[in-house]
């Protein structure tokens, strides 16, 4: 059985970091510095504090072990260094023509990174698989639940954030 190894771009990986940074050194350390508190008030079944914060406590610990893990198993793929130029890989940004007129420019990206509103869309979304190893002028098709819908790649180009 082989690993997963995830990919993500510098600027996702930077942001997983520091999100994990912060958890790690200082939110957590907080939390536990107010439970430790809350803990010695007495009667823990009815402390507010204790209970609350313990509840955070553990979410922090679970976000700590996913980021922990997910960060252990990311090839960082920087869309500057990309091989294949002309060709839709990870880290991608695509201009694309829909069925319906209106022209899309998407970034192809890992499912932490993904924010539709930015452009940023998960690449093993249906969109991003059908757009992957298309080139300029390649037509694709995109199969989601309710529907069938082709896709013209106009323009394909490696961004440096």
């Amino acid at each position: 059985m082989t690993d997963i190894i995830y990919h993500m771009t510098p600027q996702g990986y930077a942001t997983l970091k520091e999100e994990l940074d912060f958890l790690q050194y200082d939110e957590r350390p907080k939390i536990v510095e107010i439970v430790s508190w809350a803990a010695g008030n007495g009667d823990r079944s009815e402390n507010g504090d204790y209970i609350y914060n313990k509840k955070r406590l553990r979410e922090i610990d679970r976000r700590l072990r996913y980021l922990t893990k997910k960060l252990e198993k990311t090839k960082v793929v920087d869309p500057k260094t990309q091989q294949n130029l002309d060709r839709v890989y990870f880290g991608a940004t695509v201009t694309y023509l829909r069925e319906s007129g209106e022209e899309m420019t998407v970034k192809l990206v890992d499912v932490d990174e993904a924010d539709l509103r930015a452009g940023k869309i998960n690449w093993h979304s249906p969109v991003g698989r059908a757009l992957m190893k298309a080139e300029e002028g390649d037509v694709v098709t995109v199969r989601t639940a309710d529907q069938v819908e082709e896709l013209e790649v106009i323009e394909i180009a490696y961004l440096i954030e």
